[in-house]
């Protein structure tokens, strides 16, 4: 997730105190489920005010506070956790000292997994900002839009359309691999083939050699190409006519019909874009898909005709609308993307303390609940699903080709 915050101070008064998530419909956790959390006290709010991430901790703060008006209850207690795991734990055990009954945050998955002893030895529920699925447990919660949330929605509506033998080329890094993860757990869940995955490294040898063996042009290419030299070498009006014939033959398209590309800066997704034809690895034989990241450069690769028509799934902030308003006049800036998640998780703690307390039963209501970045639902044993749509890059900009759900009804959803 990008975590580019606005940097601006929060005014006096913030002009917004409304449109909180609401439960769309449900019932609490199954009878019998123990229920973690409190059921009041003000609300923590753990973020990095300072230290190389306070740009993205000041953002979410911005966004919370627009949850929590002036005089607000429950109150929100801010603190800096300096983006360290030793300053996360120190930031909730003051919180926890001081009877706060929520803990909002931190940020990264390194602070949550220092604060999630420390908050289950209180009671204390958790909703966390990383994007990490590790991290969770019963009471705690990662929020941010994860690997598998957006690899699973993306790969499925590619399945719908026939695309089921999947490639990808994945950067070698921890985002690669958890994407890799969740790559080879949807595909198993589907029952589609184990996909094939190629990791590349920083520069373009490393990038160039991948593309080249993940699209097995040695044998799809260069088998022609051999071809057409051998009728060459003949030096003969027959062979020189096998040779103009040879060379009107296309390649046969690769092995797999979708590829997830994992890459997310600029100069490698344009290095790919040269690669990607050259060896013969073309939509629309072959479907195109990326992370939710493309979310912010979509118009960048709209420009490219290599990823027109490449799909990738991310959240519908047709629904944001108002936030983005109310947060542009507040602090003078847009939100960013994590500005989305940090209100989320305040509005639901708001709507949760009015309908009795910070408890799993509250937060784990099945029907989820209807932010900013499109339904959202807590399980119990700490998991969470999202309700992503999924947009086709094109020129000029994005369009959905198929909607966010309104609703997570499905265990599976």
């Amino acid at each position: 997730m990008a975590l580019a915050g606005c940097g601006q101070e929060y005014p006096t008064s913030a002009p917004y105190n409304s449109g909180l998530p609401a439960p769309i419909t449900g019932t609490a956790q199954p009878a019998g489920t123990p229920s973690i959390g409190k059921t009041s006290g003000p609300v923590a709010l753990l973020v990095p005010l300072t230290g190389a991430l306070a740009p993205a901790g000041q953002a979410i703060e911005n966004a919370a506070k627009l949850a929590f008006p002036d005089n607000a209850t429950p109150a929100l207690d801010v603190r800096d956790t300096g983006g360290t795991p030793a300053g996360a734990a120190s930031a909730a055990q003051a919180a926890i000292a001081a009877g706060d009954g929520l803990i909002l945050g931190p940020l990264t998955a390194a602070e949550a997994k220092a604060v999630a002893p420390i908050a289950q030895a209180a009671n204390v529920n958790v909703l966390s900002f990383t994007n990490d699925p590790t991290v969770a447990a019963p009471g705690l919660w990662a929020l941010g839009i994860s690997p598998d949330q957006q690899v699973k929605r993306v790969v499925a509506a590619a399945a719908a359309a026939g695309r089921t033998q999947v490639a990808a080329l994945l950067p070698d890094n921890d985002f690669g691999h958890a994407l890799a993860a969740s790559l080879q757990a949807e595909t198993g869940a589907l029952s589609e083939p184990s996909p094939n995955i190629a990791f590349y490294q920083d520069g373009f040898p490393s990038l160039n050699q991948t593309v080249r063996t993940l699209s097995d042009f040695a044998d799809r290419g260069q088998g022609l190409e051999a071809q057409i030299k051998a009728a060459r070498d003949l030096d003969t009006q027959a062979g020189r006519e096998k040779a103009r014939q040879l060379q009107h033959q296309q390649i046969p398209p690769p092995s797999f019909n979708a590829l997830f590309v994992g890459a997310t800066a600029n100069d490698t997704l344009a290095e790919i874009a040269t690669l990607l034809p050259f060896y013969a690895v073309n939509q629309p034989q072959v479907q195109l898909m990326g992370p939710a990241l493309w979310a912010g450069i979509a118009p960048q690769l709209g420009a490219n005709s290599v990823y027109r028509g490449a799909l990738y799934a991310a959240p519908d902030l047709t629904a944001a609308a108002g936030f983005d308003q109310k947060y542009q006049a507040a602090y003078n800036a847009a939100p960013s993307a994590i500005s989305y998640v940090g209100f989320d998780a305040a509005a639901i703690a708001r709507l949760v303390a009015s309908q009795g307390g910070y408890t799993s039963t509250a937060l784990t209501d099945p029907a989820g609940f209807a932010g900013t970045d499109g339904v959202v639902r807590l399980l119990p044993d700490g998991q969470v699903q999202r309700g992503l749509a999924v947009f086709q890059i094109a020129p000029g900009a994005p369009v959905i080709t198929s909607p966010a759900p309104a609703t997570l009804n499905s265990p599976n959803s």
